[in-house]
């Protein structure tokens, strides 16, 4: 299993082996051992799969705070998307930075967004599935949105048309406007 760190804390990119033959490939999508013998030790209980049937469907930014903030282990299983992951943990050096990348079923890569960081994405195809595991239980007094385009964080969706967007989405706060729980903890 490949592990890659990006500038922000937490935020990584996994992108499991494929073992291919004549008949396609098995790939071992996740594997709590796999990951905790790579210093990251989540536990996921819920598994979440979004269909957008729109290329620029755009759904985002979202979050949960404590106590049913989450870990996000994201990944594509068809279509292609650019996923993004925003810091929003108080003290962290990299506050209101974010970091973008791409996922396809081909690349099958896979973005780990952290308690503490906003996440979205845009489809760059139509019919595009994500799949994602979740720490914890959707908690529907737990969840917040900000807006995608909050020029706090000036985002570059490298959007090729309107987003398509829903009415919570298009309506989300900028971050300055809600309560922000997140601080960042210094880890071990």
């Amino acid at each position: 299993m490949q592990i890659e760190r990006t500038d922000v804390p937490g935020v990584l990119i996994i992108t499991p082996p494929r073992y291919a033959d004549e008949r396609g490939f098995f790939s071992e999508s996740w594997s709590y051992k796999r990951l905790a013998e790579h210093g990251v030790d989540i536990d996921f209980v819920q598994d979440n799969h979004s269909f957008s049937h729109a290329k620029n469907t755009l759904r985002g930014l979202h979050m949960q705070v404590p106590p049913h903030a989450q870990d996000k282990l994201v990944r594509c299983g068809r279509g292609r998307l650019f996923d993004v992951a925003v810091d929003i943990r108080k003290g962290s050096p990299t506050f209101g930075r974010w970091f973008g990348t791409e996922l396809s079923f081909e690349n099958g890569k896979q973005l780990l967004v952290p308690k503490g960081c906003l996440h979205g994405f845009v489809t760059r195809e139509p019919d595009t599935d994500i799949v994602y595991k979740c720490s914890g239980y959707f908690a529907p007094d737990c969840d917040r949105s900000v807006r995608f385009d909050d020029p706090a964080f000036a985002i570059d969706w490298a959007l090729d048309g309107d987003p398509v967007l829903s009415d919570k989405d298009a309506a989300a706060p900028r971050l300055s406007e809600i309560d922000n729980p997140f601080a960042f903890e210094v880890s071990a």
